[in-house]
């Protein structure tokens, strides 16, 4: 445990240092501004990963598989340019935004067969379930 000492005789500036702190309204200090967000659905037969990526190309996303973690990433690089009539710069502006998630898989999705499609600004990774992990139909039990 550390002691810290507290200025108890200057409180002006400590109140400024309180009410100008952006986490007095629940915190952002943990939240990071380019990572999209995921929606997760079960049916049956697989689990179906829903992150929403808007304005970038499927070829911007890597998504790789190993022991048990799914990995999504991207990267979106644009270059805008300003020139004048002698076709000097006259403005120049460069745009970088980048991305990762993981995920951790259960044991009961088939790692072989997962598949992705990106349409209308959402990346959908469709994780089947194995075999084993399906739900098994009713069957009749005859009484003898």
């Amino acid at each position: 445990m550390s002691l810290v000492k507290s200025k108890k005789d200057i409180w002006f500036p400590a109140l400024f240092d309180e009410l100008l702190n952006p986490d007095w309204l629940g915190g952002t200090e943990n939240v990071k501004p380019h990572t999209p967000a995921v929606n997760i659905l079960e049916s049956d037969n697989a689990f179906v990963l829903e992150l929403v990526a808007p304005g970038r190309k499927k070829e911007s996303f890597n998504i790789e598989v190993n022991e048990n973690v799914l990995t999504i990433s991207s990267e979106n690089k644009s270059e805008k340019e300003e020139k004048n009539a002698e076709g000097k710069y006259t403005r120049r502006e460069f745009s970088f935004s980048s991305f990762k998630r993981t995920f951790t898989l259960p044991e009961t999705i088939d790692e072989d067969k997962i598949n992705a499609q990106y349409k209308e600004g959402v990346l959908e990774v469709t994780l089947p379930k194995k075999e084993e992990a399906l739900p098994k139909p009713k069957r009749m039990i005859e009484i003898s």
